[in-house]
């Protein structure tokens, strides 16, 4: 362990959001009418969303996969109602807090409360992709550092916050060359995207970068205010491409604990705050959000020399929790290359040390990073078929390009699978079921905790729909409590074979998780 002898200057990312839904709370997908492109009107640039293949005049291509373009905001509200496009949204800037100066801690603690004291980590494996503020590519602990890919060109100059992303990165990755710090994987393959002025829209420019770069880890630091659909579906694009999304929980316990994005996101690995006792930090937020806690007090960084002479300083915030997680979790994945993303996620954060309540608390969520545990560990099985939280995620060309495999197909009337549920995680499974003309399926769903079961037509156009237009596409539902098997069947009338939807989901006020086995018949 090496002594950062400099004073404190303290960095931390946060913005605050509102709650992200769970379960049958949220609501399908519409076209944006006249009142959502008003609202555009408080905002500089906006993002417009169109099938993949169309383009938007005059503005810049932000990610291919989803046919998102930015474009300044008058623009896009005289030009919109014109394109027919299936999403406008504002493309908002983060806003950064900073947590309180603290005294200088002196050395890397952490190391022993995640025990990576006690294990070496492994040379370039999986990548670590960092999207921030640009790194200081002449900082003594990047200058010549090997396995860093550049994505963008990198700027630190300017406002305070340019130190963030060098600061971040030197956690996750401050190679092993005799002066200053040691990152948790020091010789992690390093990727680095600089957001610039980090709008929504530079964000998921990182996130296709980092795709076009192949499978990684990806960490945010930082939060949006409210939701941001878009962002939402390029998380989901990211991890149903195999790529691993981490992100800071946030610092504004003490000011709301409100909920932002990406951090409040399914399928986002979200990382919450420990202090040198191994207590959740005052200022680290809480929510069912939290998958698990890393140090965040006190934790040597490197900065840029305009910040610091020395080029070092300390740093409060789960800005650096996020990336101790990031940085281990490539090392496993390096150690151990068989595990499918949705392993990983359930590893990382179902290995850790219980420290607070008794298995899962929103402090820490299941408990403090434990990197020996998990490179020993046994594995969950795997998650199939993630994300399928709607069916605009298992349709072809909506969010992938192909559809999902479905359970059931022509020649193929059965087919079994388990999968698992999580409140904030993954609280949604959809499945596409093939019955045959003149068939009849039934399903049966055992559950381990309460889980409810649907299904649906092949027209409609999201499980999450109300009202009479809901009545038109549900075919049969179960909701019995607790762990009472929920049955579901259709008969398929028509002489042509169709699809349906089975839908798995946890009701709301069911549990927060459930594994389920589900079993699909079909017949005569």
């Amino acid at each position: 362990m090496r002594r950062v002898g400099v004073i404190a200057v303290v960095f931390a990312a946060l913005v605050v959001a509102p709650p992200a839904g769970a379960g049958k709370l949220q609501v399908g997908r519409s076209t944006p009418g006249v009142v959502e492109l008003m609202s555009l009107r408080a905002h500089a640039y906006a993002l417009i969303q169109l099938p993949r293949g169309r383009r938007v005049p005059g503005a810049t291509l932000v990610s291919r996969r989803l046919g998102v373009w930015r474009l300044p905001a008058a623009h896009a509200e005289r030009i919109a109602l014109g394109l027919h496009p299936l999403a406008v949204e504002a493309d908002r800037a983060v806003k950064p807090q900073r947590a309180a100066a603290e005294p200088f801690a002196g050395f890397e603690w952490w190391r022993a409360a995640v025990g990576a004291d006690r294990v070496v980590p492994p040379g370039p494996g999986k990548r670590v992709t960092v999207i921030d503020s640009g790194l200081d590519v002449g900082h003594p602990e990047f200058a010549g550092r090997p396995n860093t890919t550049l994505l963008d060109a990198q700027s630190t100059i300017g406002a305070e916050d340019e130190a963030h992303g060098t600061a971040v990165s030197s956690v996750a990755a401050a190679p092993e060359n005799g002066i200053g710090l040691v990152g948790i994987y020091p010789q992690a393959a390093l990727a680095e995207w600089d957001t610039g002025p980090m709008y929504v829209s530079d964000v998921i420019q990182g996130i296709e970068h980092a795709l076009d770069a192949g499978q990684s880890v990806i960490n945010m630091s930082f939060g949006f205010d409210g939701y941001d659909r878009l962002l939402a579906d390029e998380v989901d694009v990211a991890f149903g491409s195999g790529s691993l999304v981490v992100a800071a929980a946030g610092n504004d316990y003490r000011e709301g604990n409100a909920r932002h994005s990406p951090a409040a996101l399914p399928h986002v690995l979200t990382v919450a705050a420990t202090d040198q006792q191994n207590h959740s930090s005052d200022f680290s937020n809480r929510s069912l959000a939290i998958d698990l806690a890393a140090p965040g007090e006190n934790i040597p960084v490197a900065v840029p020399t305009w910040v610091s002479p020395s080029g070092y300083a300390t740093a409060d915030g789960t800005s650096f929790s996020a990336p101790l997680v990031a940085g281990a979790a490539a090392w496993v994945w390096t150690r151990r290359p068989e595990l499918d993303v949705t392993q990983l996620f359930d590893l990382m954060r179902w290995s850790a040390t219980d420290i607070g309540t008794p298995g899962f608390d929103e402090d820490s969520g299941w408990g403090l990073l434990n990197v020996p545990a998990a490179l020993s560990r046994d594995a969950p099985a795997v998650d199939p078929g993630e994300p399928n939280d709607d069916v605009y995620e298992v349709v072809d060309g909506k969010l992938f390009r192909n559809a999902a495999s479905p359970l059931t197909s022509p020649g193929h009337g059965s087919a079994t699978l388990s999968a698992r549920l999580d409140v904030t995680e993954d609280p949604e499974d959809v499945y596409r079921v093939w019955v045959p003309a003149r068939n009849r399926v039934a399903i049966r769903v055992t559950v381990s905790g309460d889980a409810d079961v649907e299904l649906w037509n092949a027209t409609t156009p999201s499980v999450l729909i109300t009202g009479a237009v809901r009545r038109k596409h549900l075919l049969d539902g179960s909701g019995y409590d607790g762990d009472h098997p929920e049955n579901v069947a259709f008969r398929n009338r028509t002489r042509r074979g169709t699809y349906v939807y089975l839908d798995v989901y946890l009701p709301e006020q069911g549990a927060s998780s459930s594994s389920y086995r589900a079993t699909i018949t079909t017949a005569r």
